[in-house]
This record gives C-alpha cells, structure tokens and sequence, in this order.
C-alpha cells in the first residue's frame, strides 16, 4: 500500500513545511496554513536536459498585433485588445459578474473572428445554458465544457485547437490534476492546474482567462505565485447594493495599470459605460453644502467624481472620523492641516466622508476637493456653482501641482463646469481657471 504523508503549505505565499503552525514562517501571515494529503509512493527521477539556443537583445522582433474584443471597455482595461499567448486573471468577491463578463466575452468573440471555448468547474452545461438563455447569447456558437481534471481538458482542447483561440477556465479553484493527490483548491493543485494550462496556452498561441476566487480581505484566494504566473491580473470591484461595476487591472505586462473600465449590471447582463463621469454625477444636487466635484485620474481615463462630507457635533472625547472610498489617514492629515493653516478646528466634530458611486480613490489629487467639501460643510454654504477642484496639498498648507492636470481641465470643461480651482501651476492665464497656492485662498471662494 502506498504511504500517505501530510504537508502544510501557506495560502497567501505557498512556502512548505512538515509540521502546522498558527503563523506562517516565511511571510507571517496567520491562520493561512493547511494541511494537504501526498501520495508518496511516486519517486521523481531527474533527467538530464538538452542545451537551449541563445539569443540576443539587439534581434529584430515584431510586436505582436492585438485583437479588439466587442467590449470596448474590456479593450480599455487591457491595454487595446487581446494579446495572443498571454494569460488573464480575473478576481472578484462572489455574485459580482466575473463569469457574466466571461460569458458575454467568449459569446461576443465570433464578432472579432475568434472561438472561444467557455470550460466552468462550478456549474454544469445546462445551467451554463439557462444563463446564456437569460442574457439573451442562446443564438450564439461557442462551446461548453463542464470539466475540472485538467490533463481532461488540455487533451479536450488539443482534440479542438484548430477550431479554438481562446480558452476561459471558470474557476481555477475548482481545477485539478492526476499529478498530485490533493483535494481541488489547495495550494498545490492551484499552483499545477494553473502552471499546466499557462505552459500549453503558450506553446500553442491560445490565449487564456482564469476566474479567481477573492478571500474575505479581497485577497486573490491561493498562492501568491499565481499573481506572477499570468501576465495580467484584473479585479472585478463593486458593491452587491450597487448596480455600477469597475474592472481594474492591478499587473499587465501589455500596459498600463490602474486602468478601469465600468459596467452596469442589468437584467440582460454587464452593459458598457462609456462616459462614466456624467454617469456618477448624474443625480448631483448643487444646492447641498459639504459636496464637492473632484476631477481625478483611473489610469489614463479622467474621471469627475463627486465626494460628500458631513460635520455634525459630537460630545465625545474622541469624535469619530468615517470614510467611505478614500484614506482615513490622509483625511486625518487634511483635518490637521486645516485647523492649523487655515483656522477651521473640528476637534469637538464628527466627520464623514464619502466617495459617491461606490470609487475608491488613492491619487493624492483629491486633497483640495476634500479639504474644499469639509469646508462647505462646516460653514453650511454651498460651493460655487458649476465648480472642479484638484491639488495636493502639503502639511504647511500649500496646493501642489498635479499630473495630467489639462486632461482633468479637459474632462471638466466637456461636462459644462467651467469654475475650476487648482494649483497655480496649472495655466493660470485662463479665465475659467482660479488659482491658489495655499488654503487660505479658499477663503474668498468659498466664504
């Protein structure tokens, strides 16, 4: 009989060890070490290898052509299209659309001359087909596969590879191979499965989506080593009370990062959204005291984005300081800048700050939009009307320079507000532009 031998490995790094422990040795994490099952009857015998060809940096080589999918959006966030050989992870918290965008991806394919082959490891062909039904893609011709060996499905897809360009794997979690003895889902089988359909993508030109669960810290769920395998890494972000949906590239080897696309959920699947800033300001009130409009930057896409704030007493020690969307230190660091440089004190205040839409924002830009809504708010007066505010500001009160400032000048003014209140570095020859070079400017604008 074959000998069974336990391993534990760590989720979050993927390092080995022969005993559990509560905290991973190598990267420190708690709670992510598991317990895995070996067959070790097998003997790995090393073979020798065969001596490779060189190559040199100065050769020539052509670019490798894109191809633009029928989601502009999607285009967006990969850089300009689908590059061949390259392979895509997408994650996201559960319900939120990863396999409704896959599903609409691998039916809308046929449009840019690409089959797709659509394989789930989570739900069978008929409920596959019930879905595809509901979002109205029954008519389309793509192929289903509901498999989870993957020696099965690369022999599958090799059977097929003259009638297959891409490949979508629903989920890797749910993969698994004959090499190893391991319950689906673990971190060796993850780091396989995946390794194993990575390798044959390459050597055949396919190109290759991998769905991926998310933990409960919005981690990707497995090991870390995932991430570095593939050659772009998406998140799927959004709030289930929401009907906006925001897909994010966090790694592309083929472009840009931080680069967003948005979506709206609806009944017949993710539709496009292809002019996102007048879609988050679409129910704006100018009228309110405490709401600002803030131009900002996802990417190379500039955004107008409306940020809230609230300032109610408090007869607490410690007033409380609530952030939805943006940093609750740097809005810390803005409430201390404005007691010391600009005479505003709300130490005896609650303070609530909210980016509206469901964005979250880290660009440093926003600090004179906030500093500009906890005024309003404090004073119970409205900004001016029609108005963009973007700068950093720094700890002795002054407003820095941003980057891409004219493509934020550019997206306001599209959108009809022509009152914009930014660094003094940024073409102060214009009429429509009122530039300050520290806070307590804001006074005659806004008091």
């Amino acid at each position: 009989m074959s000998k069974i031998k336990r391993q534990y490995s760590c989720s979050n790094c993927g390092s080995v060890s022969s005993k559990w422990a509560g905290q991973c040795f190598d990267c420190s994490a708690w709670g992510t070490v598991e317990e895995e099952l070996l067959n070790n009857s097998k003997i790995t015998i090393l073979s020798s290898g065969n001596p490779q060809k060189l190559d040199k940096l100065d050769n020539i080589v052509s670019e490798k052509s894109r191809t633009k999918t029928s989601i502009e959006e999607l285009n967006r966030v990969l850089g300009g299209g689908l590059v061949p050989s390259s392979a895509i992870l997408i994650g996201g918290d559960p319900g939120i659309g990863k396999s409704t965008l896959l599903l609409q991806l691998s039916a809308n394919l046929s449009f840019s001359g690409m089959n797709a082959i659509y394989i789930t490891g989570e739900e069978s062909v008929e409920q596959i087909k019930l879905r595809a039904l509901r979002l109205g893609l029954s008519d389309k011709k793509m192929d289903i596969l509901a498999a989870s060996n993957v020696e099965d499905i690369i022999a599958t897809i090799d059977a097929n590879k003259a009638s297959v360009d891409v490949v979508i794997i629903d989920s890797i979690q749910t993969m698994s191979s004959n090499e190893l003895s391991s319950a689906p889902g673990t971190v060796s089988q993850i780091r396989a499965s995946a390794a194993s359909l990575i390798n044959y993508i390459k050597q055949n030109n396919f190109i290759l989506f991998l769905a991926c669960h998310v933990t409960k810290e919005g981690q990707l769920a497995g090991p870390k080593v995932l991430e570095h395998m593939v050659d772009t890494v998406l998140y799927f972000e959004g709030d289930h009370n929401n009907h906006f949906r925001i897909l994010r590239s966090i790694k592309n080897r083929f472009g840009s990062v931080n680069e967003i696309g948005v979506f709206e959920m609806m009944e017949k699947g993710l539709a496009e959204v292809s002019n996102p800033s007048e879609l988050f300001l679409m129910e704006r009130d100018n009228n309110v005291s405490g709401t600002v409009v803030f131009s900002g930057i996802e990417g190379s896409r500039p955004l107008l984005i409306e940020i809230q704030a609230l300032i109610a007493p408090s007869n607490m020690p410690t007033p409380r300081r609530s952030v939805v969307g943006w940093d609750l230190n740097r809005l810390s660091m803005i409430i201390a800048v404005l007691n010391v440089r600009f005479g505003l004190n709300l130490t005896s205040y609650e303070v609530y700050l909210t980016v509206v839409g469901g964005l979250k924002i880290s660009e440093p830009a926003a600090d004179l939009a906030v500093a500009a809504a906890l005024i309003s708010a404090s004073t119970n007066k409205p900004v001016p009307h029609q108005s963009i505010f973007f700068g950093e500001i720094g700890l002795s009160g002054e407003v820095r320079k941003v980057t891409q400032g004219e493509a934020r000048i550019k997206e306001a003014l599209k959108l009809g507000f022509n009152n914009i209140i930014c660094s003094n570095k940024e073409n102060p020859n214009q009429d429509f532009i009122h530039s300050i070079s520290h806070l307590k400017q804001l006074k005659s604008l806004l008091c």
